[in-house]
């Protein structure tokens, strides 16, 4: 049997170079404030795999994406064990690119601390009188860069996105810009609505893209996760100050309380936090993990 050693170890993610393909695991890993965490959340891989795959087929139709398959036996052989089950996903080759797409439909978070200081989210001044974790008239699109582990991504305006894209793709930066914040415009409003009428809000969320081999642009990483959204429970939702969520705000929200932690965080905020993370699951896709 062939060992696979990972080509790239994200927060969370390791990466397997399968030759004219990639096998992307999700671990049980969990960072905060662009940190790893001492814990492992049981489960928390197979979350975020089983929710892409999901939100992967619902938008399809939408624009293509990298998966090609979550069954181990589409697999090589090292993958086909209980430790990679579920929480493996076989994708297509991409070129990434330099950009994480970030879509704001409810104010909350860095955005409302920004918006009460000045007006403006990431520079886009928004109404007067908004309440914290209201609905934004229409979705917005805030750009950032990507940041390597430890980093911090910086926010920039879509006048910068087509910079950075030009620089490394030059003649098509703009190009490329303009179809990156359409296509995260676009896939919000579809996947929002449908989560909505399964009872959960998505409040933010972020997409990354990348190139095919013939330079169509194409939705990879994950997909709308706990990780990488912020899922608020519609029931009970008021607008006015912070929400419950499904997400990694639980987890965020007690490191704040509790500054010394080193961040190692105790067993029942891990349970709870898987706990919310399967709650999400099931209530968008109806089925049990």
């Amino acid at each position: 049997m062939t060992e696979f050693k990972p080509i790239k170890e994200g927060k969370v993610r390791e990466i397997y170079d399968n030759g004219d393909s990639l096998i992307m695991v999700a671990t049980d890993r969990i960072s905060a404030f662009d940190v790893i965490l001492k814990n492992k959340v049981t489960n928390k891989g197979k979350v975020l795999t089983q929710m892409s795959r999901f939100w992967f087929d619902y938008t399809k139709d939408v624009l293509p994406n990298h998966m090609l398959s979550v069954d181990t036996a589409d697999m090589p052989e090292f993958f086909r064990t209980p430790a990679f089950e579920g929480r493996s996903m076989k994708c297509r080759k991409l070129t990434m690119l330099p950009i994480e797409c970030i879509v704001r439909g409810y104010i909350t978070g860095s955005g409302w601390a920004s918006y009460q200081q000045n007006g403006t989210v990431c520079g886009i001044r928004l109404p007067e009188g908004l309440q914290e974790s209201k609905q934004l008239p229409e979705p917005i699109y805030t750009p950032s860069t990507k940041a390597e582990i430890g980093d911090h991504d910086e926010n920039i305006s879509y006048e910068k996105s087509i910079e950075v894209l030009e620089k490394q793709f030059p003649g098509h930066g703009e190009d490329y810009a303009t179809k990156l914040r359409d296509y995260t415009i676009a896939l919000y409003k579809k996947c929002a609505a449908y989560a909505l009428s399964r009872g959960i809000i998505i409040a933010d969320t972020k997409f990354e893209f990348g190139l095919d081999e013939n330079g169509n642009v194409v939705l990879g990483d994950e997909m709308l996760t706990p990780d990488s959204s912020r899922f608020w429970p519609l029931e009970g939702y008021e607008a006015g100050h912070g929400q419950p969520s499904f997400d990694k705000q639980f987890v965020r929200n007690w490191l704040k309380a509790n500054p010394n932690s080193n961040y190692d965080l105790p067993q029942d905020v891990i349970d709870k936090t898987i706990a919310k993370y399967e709650e999400a699951y099931e209530l968008l896709t109806g089925k049990k993990l």
